[in-house]
């Protein structure tokens, strides 16, 4: 396996960067499509579930413990800075405010600052797989094949057949069952279980799959007014299911390693920080796409600016909103390196 020069593999780490751009681009157009090009969410699950498979060599209580260090520490840093602004917005929350503690929960909040804490189900999502993946890796070595196909089953049974609670309890369920088979996927990948599949199969498998979700969510568009996959988990589940299996694949069967990257240095370097900033990019992208509208209101107020800049583009939008989330990254990225117990850096 092909690995950069601090151990990371290129294949991966290309693809949780291009799915984090994919997930700021949604962010700013709001396209349907989009989830269908590239299933983000599925793709960073199931490099999450590989990363966790490998970690749980060690001892899982060490493991887990390293996990939520690495993830609160971020999240507390931009938790407090969203939560002091909608206090000052009138908000006032009761005791679910533990939840910006220790997010097993969606966090509290206002509608003021739903387009920040919105993302939050990722993060939580994160969490319970994390705290979940020692007895589901057991579960799965069981009997790998059975177990991946079987874990599409929990978001076929809440889509049909039993409908969870309508509370943060039943959200955490059903965003469980959308993603569980990517990240059992990742266990797939870790422990060599990919490669030894027929490549028909897989092919086969993973297109139906592909073209059910498709089918589905098409099919579905009034229950929801549109036929983006964020909006019908089910959908989602089976698309994503077999969009990553595919990508999966063709690393576990060709050996991809993006190697060719390195003769790129400038392009090698972003995936690198992308990587190594993913938690704040993450969190930190939506602050700065709502950031970039005043700051462009604010450019109509120069002359040169309002004659030669396209100031009603939204991809002049998107443009300063990457350079606001560089402006983060560089302000608010170091709270990565404390909570991993390295040296706090304005880049990695």
């Amino acid at each position: 396996m092909a690995r950069s020069a601090k151990g990371r593999d290129r294949y991966f780490d290309t693809l949780r960067a291009v799915a984090l751009v994919r997930v700021v681009t949604y962010h700013t157009f709001g396209w349907a499509w989009a989830g269908m090009v590239l299933p983000s969410m599925g793709i960073m699950f199931a490099l999450a579930g590989t990363l966790m498979a490998k970690s749980l060599e060690r001892p899982a209580l060490k493991v887990i413990r390293s996990r939520v260090r690495r993830l609160l520490p971020p999240f507390w840093f931009w938790g407090f800075f969203v939560v002091v602004a909608m206090l000052i917005h009138d908000w006032m929350p009761g005791w679910q405010i533990v939840y910006w503690i220790v997010p097993l929960g969606d966090p509290p909040g206002n509608a003021w600052g739903e387009q920040a804490w919105e993302i939050l189900w990722y993060l939580r999502t994160y969490l319970w797989f994390v705290l979940l993946s020692p007895l589901l890796l057991r579960v799965f070595r069981l009997a790998p094949v059975a177990v991946l196909v079987l874990s599409l089953a929990p978001i076929v049974v809440v889509q049909f057949f039993w409908t969870p609670p309508d509370n943060r309890f039943g959200i955490v369920l059903i965003d469980l069952a959308t993603y569980l088979f990517c990240w059992i996927l990742g266990f797939a990948h870790r422990d060599g279980v990919l490669q030894r599949l027929k490549p028909f199969a897989v092919v086969v498998l993973s297109l139906a799959a592909i073209g059910y979700g498709g089918w589905y969510a098409f099919t579905h568009q009034a229950e929801t007014g549109s036929y983006d996959l964020d909006d019908i988990p089910f959908a989602q589940a089976f698309w994503s299911a077999g969009f990553v299996t595919l990508l999966m694949y063709a690393k576990a069967r060709f050996g991809i390693d993006f190697a060719w990257l390195a003769r790129f240095k400038r392009l090698d370097r972003v995936v690198r920080v992308f990587n190594a900033r993913a938690v704040t990019l993450y969190l930190w992208h939506e602050i700065a796409l709502i950031l970039a509208v005043p700051l462009i209101d604010q450019f109509w107020n120069v002359p040169a600016f309002e004659t030669y800049l396209p100031l009603e583009s939204q991809w002049f939008m998107f443009g300063i909103g990457w350079v606001l989330i560089g402006v983060f990254i560089l302000l608010c990225g170091w709270v990565e390196d404390v909570a991993a117990k390295t040296k706090p850096r304005l880049l990695p």
